[in-house]
């Protein structure tokens, strides 16, 4: 038997600044259902997140809102800690950017870029508010279209004709911020020196790290040659100063990535038998595995593996790309109320409803997924009650009366039980792949087997007929036991319905190579329903209760901006 893999598992940080919604949750699901694969399957496996918890956005919404950005910051960590929970996504540990152990990485990481010379300065001209008193990025300067006339237009892109251009190029500049006229100031930046990296990442991307679609668009950046990466901010800005630079604090992007490795190091001091090297180091045998969405690649894939590596520290093993999420086809909307916060979610539905429809459409592609509401309903309520959970129903009720809850010691369906045997390494394979479309077609395949044996052999039938009660208990306890595989193979997708299983099975928490055995003269519990089918009616009533968080949020949230890392 080979030994257990050792795996660090991280996600995109979630941004400190306004409330997970289905769009986030299909990554932490993601990822979540592929790290409990791999201690299900007796590897080690740690799971580490953080709020993102710096920039300018957080420091002008706790202004706004009239607390300091750390209560802020505070307040949004314990809300999205609470709707990951409710999720069953199960972090090893989830901590904040804005921590100590942040800071020192982050500071250790430039002073040895800086050393080897990976660090430049210059001065740039930017837009400066002087009412505020603070270089204004591109998003916080608004103006008329130099190509539509569109009015009060980001400084970066038209939202009105789509059209990409500099702030220089708007027309009647304005602060987005105060409203006042910008004027233009020169300031020194601090700059990494991304082109220094550029063989080793040509070779990198195409390493079979990424996907391949990944890695194409990635080669558009490298055959036009990298740049260098401003990696500096001037005060007022919420992060960390910069070491021996009075008023220049670091960029966001360059201490969120960093604090995957500060929240590993938390958990690591928690933990005297984790070592921080054994995972971080230049020379480490570990993997490490980034879950990303594809807006978001360029940090992961060009910068990220660019600073490890020019900092001694090694390379993601892996970095798993993701698609966008829509829902009914369509960007989410809040006018459609389709823009579904999780906590609106949780309010209405169950959470493993949503995590084994997820599961039903990822296959570890960079496609977008769509939550089609109507087949969410359909297929969760088709699947997951009418199949997997009809066959426990379907069963228990016999074996309770005709023989006080224990399974009899034998099997009427070996070729049905070496066919869950067989399919289990095909199944475990697409687990590995990400591909749980493959892996959730396959589990419910056996399911319809199994209904379908059942409903020849169709036990309520013989309970007519005198002298089969033998027959009857063979036919359920096969079934029964059927079924029990079934939850193993779905319990990292579903791990409260295979908890409500275990209790009704009367067995210890399962584990993946428990699939090859079966039960025999084995007491059961009670059955009770272990799923309940969506109702129609809470869906609809979902999707009205996010129209309502539009009417709310327009009065509490400030400027829209990126909600992950």
């Amino acid at each position: 038997m080979s030994e257990p893999r050792k795996i660090l598992v991280t996600s995109a940080l979630p941004y400190a600044n306004g409330s997970l919604h289905l769009g986030h949750m299909l990554e932490y699901i993601q990822t979540d259902i592929w790290v409990r694969v791999q201690k299900h399957r007796g590897n080690q496996c740690m799971y580490v997140c953080a709020d993102d918890a710096h920039g300018s956005a957080i420091m002008l919404r706790a202004e706004k809102e009239g607390v300091t950005p750390e209560q802020l910051i505070t307040n949004m960590q314990a809300e999205h800690c609470v709707d990951f929970a409710e999720f069953l996504i199960d972090f090893d540990n989830f901590d904040t950017t804005n921590s100590e152990e942040n800071r020192k990485l982050s500071s250790q990481i430039y002073l040895r870029l800086k050393d080897s010379g990976y660090i430049d300065q210059r001065l740039v001209t930017q837009y400066f508010d002087p009412e505020k008193n603070m270089f204004l990025a591109d998003r916080l300067i608004k103006g008329t279209c130099p190509k539509c006339g569109g009015e009060d237009q980001y400084g970066d892109n038209c939202e009105k004709c789509g059209a990409t251009y500099t702030p220089t190029e708007l027309k009647d500049l304005k602060s987005a911020i105060s409203g006042a006229t910008p004027v233009l100031k020169d300031s020194q930046h601090f700059f990494f020196r991304l082109q220094d990296f550029q063989q080793m990442l040509q070779t990198w991307t195409r390493s079979g790290t990424l996907q391949d679609s990944v890695a194409n668009k990635l080669s558009e950046w490298l055959d036009n040659g990298l740049q260098q990466w401003d990696i500096s901010r001037d005060a007022p800005y919420f992060g960390f100063e910069i070491p021996g630079e009075p008023d220049k604090y670091f960029y966001v992007w360059l201490d969120a990535p960093i604090g995957y490795m500060a929240s590993f190091k938390k958990l690591c001091d928690r933990i005297p038998e984790l070592d921080f090297d054994t995972f971080w180091a230049k020379n480490a045998t570990t993997e490490l595995y980034h879950f990303i969405g594809k807006d978001i690649v360029n940090f992961h894939a060009l910068f990220w593996p660019a600073i490890l590596d020019g900092s001694g520290y090694r390379k993601p093993t892996g970095i798993v790309v993701h698609g966008y999420l829509t829902v009914n086809g369509q960007k989410m909307s809040k006018s459609r109320g389709t823009l579904i916060k999780a906590r609106t979610y949780l309010n209405y539905l169950l959470p493993e409803y949503l995590r084994y429809y997820y599961a039903s459409k990822l296959s570890g592609s960079v496609d977008d997924l769509d939550l089609n509401l109507e087949d969410f309903v359909q297929k969760v309520n088709s699947d997951l009650i009418g199949k997997v959970v009809n066959i426990a129903s379907r069963c228990a009720g016999f074996i309770h009366k005709g023989n006080a809850g224990v399974l009899v010691a034998e099997n009427s369906a070996s070729e049905l039980t070496e066919a869950f045997l067989a399919a289990a390494l095909s199944i475990a394979n697409a687990y590995e792949t990400r591909d749980f479309a493959s892996a959730m077609r396959q589990i419910m395949s056996l399911a319809d087997r199994t209904n379908s044996w059942i409903t020849d052999k169709a036990p309520w039938l013989l309970s007519k007929q005198e002298g089969k009660q033998a027959e009857i208990q063979v036919i359920c306890a096969t079934g029964v036991n059927l079924f029990r595989k079934l939850v193993i193979f779905l319990k990292p997708v579903l791990p409260l319905l295979a908890a409500d299983a275990e209790t009704f099975l009367n067995v210890a928490p399962l584990t993946w190579n428990d699939h090859a055995t079966l039960l025999f003269n084995h007491q059961l519990n009670e059955f009770k329903p272990l799923m309940t089918r969506i109702d129609e009616v809470k869906v609809q009533a979902m999707i009205d209760a996010s129209k309502e968080d539009l009417v709310v949020s327009q009065t509490c949230i400030g400027m829209a901006m990126p909600v992950s890392v």
